[in-house]
């Protein structure tokens, strides 16, 4: 028996989630306005992920945080604090796409 795929859309801001959530999606992702590809548009506040978070667990969908820049050095100090605080909000997933992420998110 094949998997039933996962109807998975983009999020970027706390309405926009709300939409997503209202309309049957499965999961969203979301970007923080650090340590995202898109750090320059509009994104999520750690409070708003929070709220945003709360929102689609309530009506049983999935939240993902992308974190998919490709770090450098500079970045690192920061990457460790942006993780702990998403750990605080308890995401369903991280998307990462830089293995040294990876190692300090985990």
């Amino acid at each position: 028996m094949g998997k039933i795929p996962e109807l998975l859309i983009p999020a970027g801001s706390l309405p926009v989630l709300k939409t997503a959530v209202r309309y049957g999606a499965d999961a969203v992702y979301i970007g923080g306005e650090v340590m995202s590809l898109r750090a320059k548009a509009v994104n999520f506040s750690l409070e708003d992920m929070q709220k945003g978070i709360e929102f689609a667990r309530e009506r049983g969908v999935k939240v993902y945080v992308t974190a998919n820049i490709f770090a450098h050095n500079s970045d690192l100090k920061e990457a460790r604090g942006y993780f702990r605080e998403l750990a605080g909000l308890e995401p369903d997933a991280v998307l990462i796409s830089d293995p040294g992420m990876f190692r300090i998110c985990r």
